[in-house]
């Protein structure tokens, strides 16, 4: 594969020396050179584990025999799926310990895959003896089924080039797809895809459609980790690219559009079509766009850093290679799949030193679970010690990596590009960006100290390192609340330049509404007490001057807390508060849509007297609702910016301020009923918020709120 060329260092530091860690890192310079020691280069020089090797490079070359191609596929191209499942050996002894609950611990995966080596070499010698366009003529009809048949001329080019670095990409691009495919036939049957490929394959439901035999096949290649798993040690970095056999690659492209083939048999007999899910977009990448656009110039001094650091070994090297080579010929989705998986090769490598377990470099055996981002971004060991990688990356890296890779709202990059979500051709450079960028800025820190230093020199590499120490949470429930809760005040903020009747201007408070005025005032008056005095926000105010209500809320959502490795407790918070922050939004668009509906049907004269009174009652109550959203919006800020607190009450008091959290939660689901178009019970709506209001007082008064605690604790010299 051919690369850009080697930029030259920089002229003041123009060497390339095994690097140390940088001492900016918590673990301090004495640790970090130590951990550089051992991230040194193994004299094993692979992550395979002996049996793994052994399993994936040596067994399926015992057999020497030489297979007649036409037993296996015709000239037609018609898959002999007989002769293949004809190589699938079962024991009864031979149990995996990781396998699923089913007939597939009766596999024999050694002697499946010993067996099955010769025909994979056949194949793979078949499919090289083929031109483009005859393995598009004998293979393509039979690829459609995946939604994504432009794939497999693009692997079998890979095929061709006899690359390593694009024969991997190429499989795990194809074990995507088929993951994704294989999940469409079962979601047409009726059931519902799950989330791994090994539970898909032991379905009963696609062992009805394509045979249980056909099934075992693909167990032996990617469905298990007593076989091949090609699709995992691939997907989590186990393997270099010299380690996986093209034959293996080519035998899953045949195995494919031979199960296009069973596939239309079955619909022609059962008269069904095959629908496919719509492939998922990357949600509110805008948010997390924390990097700037990588230009070529900085791709270049990149590339640099890249080469010079210990943080990649060296039989990785030409996945890296390939994924700065993928970014500068604008495939985005091709560098998004190698960064993600080296990535997790590096991180496991460093997890492993920090914590001192080397055994955890290499893929686990059948009976214990691979080292997997889950565990190296995890805040304890399996052994309930607490795990050293996060101490070492600091706050910011690991904030990143959870945004991009973990939280539930985020881009879950990895695990939609694995199962196949995702449409690769439309994969945004922005997601690839703002990964190629933060993989240098943590390639940098494996540098040489004094050519890091001379790297950052350069203006563009210290903006992004800059960039990522500074880097806070996007997608963790606590910052998406920020979101909610800002949002919310802004489309309330609209409200007074709706217009309304003279009449409503005329209209007369009733008692009730006075009552709710007078709690708003003093609940109010207790929030504003912990406000943040400064910037004359307050400015000894007994209320909160006109106007400001959004200055104070914007100013507590802009206060940074802590968000990696939030207790239970505060995460179920925390929910409660979103969901309160929920209704409002709801509340605050139905408000918007009825005033104004009804403000033009007033004006041409089609309210009938009925409609007319109701309209001003609504007026009146959104006068009131106003501001208590804001209060409720201030409550919840405020309460958020303090949210760590609620780990000093003690089991009763949370329950206690739980069960209050949902009193105002059910208070504003009310809201949301009775504000509706269909509802239209605005009078109601007055009476509902003085209930509420008095229990808010009730409780502000009991000075068990969040708020209070903190300030006890400020009190006493607690941090």
């Amino acid at each position: 594969m051919s690369v850009a060329p080697q930029r030259p260092l920089p002229a003041s530091r123009g060497r390339a020396v095994s690097g140390s860690v940088p001492c900016e890192t918590r673990l301090g310079a004495g640790r970090g050179a130590a951990l550089a020691g051992m991230l040194m280069e193994d004299p094993t020089a692979t992550c395979l584990s002996p049996p793994v090797y052994d399993m994936i490079c040596k067994l399926g070359f015992e057999v020497r025999e030489n297979w007649d191609i036409d037993r296996i596929v015709t000239q037609r191209g018609d898959v002999c799926w007989p002769t293949i499942t004809a190589c699938v050996m079962y024991t009864r002894s031979g149990l995996c310990a990781l396998s699923s609950p089913s007939a597939s611990q009766s596999l024999d995966y050694r002697g499946s895959v010993r067996l099955l080596g010769p025909v994979c070499e056949a194949v793979h010698s078949h499919l090289l003896s083929l031109t483009k366009g005859q393995f598009e003529t004998r293979y393509a009809p039979w690829l459609q089924w995946t939604a994504f048949p432009e794939l497999f001329p693009e692997i079998f080019a890979a095929l061709e080039s006899l690359q390593g670095p694009a024969i991997s990409l190429g499989l795990m691009k194809l074990t995507a797809c088929l993951e994704r495919a294989l999940g469409d036939v079962l979601v047409l049957l009726g059931k519902d895809c799950p989330f791994l490929l090994r539970d898909l394959l032991a379905s009963e439901e696609l062992a009805a459609v394509f045979g249980r035999p056909v099934m075992d096949v693909l167990k032996v290649f990617v469905g298990s980790p007593c076989g091949l798993n090609l699709r995992n040690v691939l997907w989590h970095g186990f393997a270099s690219p010299r380690e996986i056999p093209p034959k293996y690659c080519s035998m899953m492209m045949l195995l494919t559009a031979g199960l296009g083939q069973l596939l239309k048999r079955y619909l022609e007999q059962t008269r069904r079509v095959l629908a496919h899910r719509p492939r998922v977009a990357l949600p509110h990448l805008e948010e997390a766009a924390v990097f700037p656009d990588v230009t070529p110039e900085v791709l270049g001094v990149l590339e640099d850093v890249m080469r010079n650091s210990t943080f990649i070994r060296k039989v990785m090297m030409p996945y890296w290679e390939a994924a700065f080579l993928s970014f500068r010929s604008h495939r985005f989705a091709d560098c998004a799949v190698l960064l993600l998986t080296q990535l997790e090769a590096g991180l496991r490598r460093v997890f492993a030193a920090v914590n001192q377990c080397p055994r955890r470099l290499l893929t686990a055996e059948p009976t214990a679970l691979y080292t997997t981002f889950d565990e190296i971004l995890a805040k304890h060991l399996n052994d309930g010690k607490i795990n050293q990688l996060p101490l070492f990356l600091g706050e910011p890296a690991m904030e990143f990596l959870w945004d991009f890779l973990n939280h539930q709202e985020g881009p879950r990059i990895r695990d939609r590009l694995s199962h196949g979500e995702i449409n690769l051709p439309e994969f945004p450079k922005e997601a690839a960006d703002q990964l190629l960028a933060f993989s240098g800025v943590l390639l940098l820190r494996f540098v040489d100290e004094d050519l890091s230093a001379a790297f950052k020199e350069e203006a563009a590499i210290g903006s992004l390192a800059a960039l990522a120490d500074g880097y806070r949470a996007h997608f963790h429930p606590v910052s998406q609340l920020k979101k909610q809760v800002l949002s919310c005040e802004k489309s309330i903020r609209v409200w007074p330049l709706l217009p309304l009747p003279e009449e409503a201007a005329r209209s007369v408070a009733t008692s009730e509404t006075h009552a709710c005025e007078a709690f708003v005032t003093e609940i109010l008056r207790e929030l504003l007490r912990h406000l943040p005095e400064r910037d004359g926000l307050v400015s000894g105010w007994d209320g909160l001057p006109a106007g400001r209500w959004p200055e104070a809320i914007q100013e507590l959502c802009g206060t940074p807390i802590w968000t990696l490795f939030c207790p239970r407790t505060v995460l179920e918070v925390v929910t409660v508060l979103r969901s309160i922050g929920a209704c409002c939004a709801c509340v605050s668009r139905q408000v918007a849509a009825s005033v104004e509906l009804r403000h033009r049907q007033w004006v041409e004269r089609r309210l009938r007297s009925r409609q007319r009174q109701t309209y001003l009652h609504m007026v009146s109550s959104v006068k009131l609702l106003s501001p208590v959203l804001q209060l409720i919006l201030l409550l919840i800020a405020l309460e958020l910016v303090n949210i760590h607190m609620v780990g000093g009450k003690s089991p009763c008091e949370y329950q206690q301020y739980l069960k209050f959290l949902k009193s105002v939660l059910q208070y504003t689901e009310k809201l949301v009923v009775y504000t509706s178009q269909q509802r239209n019970k605005w009078s109601e709506t007055i009476s509902l918020t003085r209930a509420a209001l008095l229990k808010m007082w009730n409780f502000t008064e009991k000075k068990q709120m969040l708020i209070h605690l903190a300030e006890k604790s400020a009190s006493k010299g607690v941090p």
